[in-house]
């Protein structure tokens, strides 16, 4: 069973990706720090909701998109 936290990763490293941009950049637009954005990434911080909100505005998403995708992502 996947946790929550790295499926959470999971999705926004995808998007990341997507987006052609640096974990330096998506935290810089995110106002975090790389080293944090890395620890989501990776599954092993739990960002509280205000920094989950950060991260899905920067990815220029929807919070409730990008959890919803961390539901469905075992299935893809």
């Amino acid at each position: 069973m996947t946790t929550i936290a790295i499926k959470f990763g999971r999705v926004v490293r995808e998007h990341r990706e997507r987006l052609s941009l640096s974990q330096e950049a998506l935290a810089e637009l995110a106002r975090l720090s790389r080293s944090y954005l890395g620890e989501v990434e990776r599954g092993s911080a739990t960002p509280s909701l205000e920094t989950m909100q950060k991260i899905a505005e920067a990815l220029d998403q929807n919070l409730s998109d990008l959890l919803l995708e961390c539901e469905n992502h075992d299935q893809l």
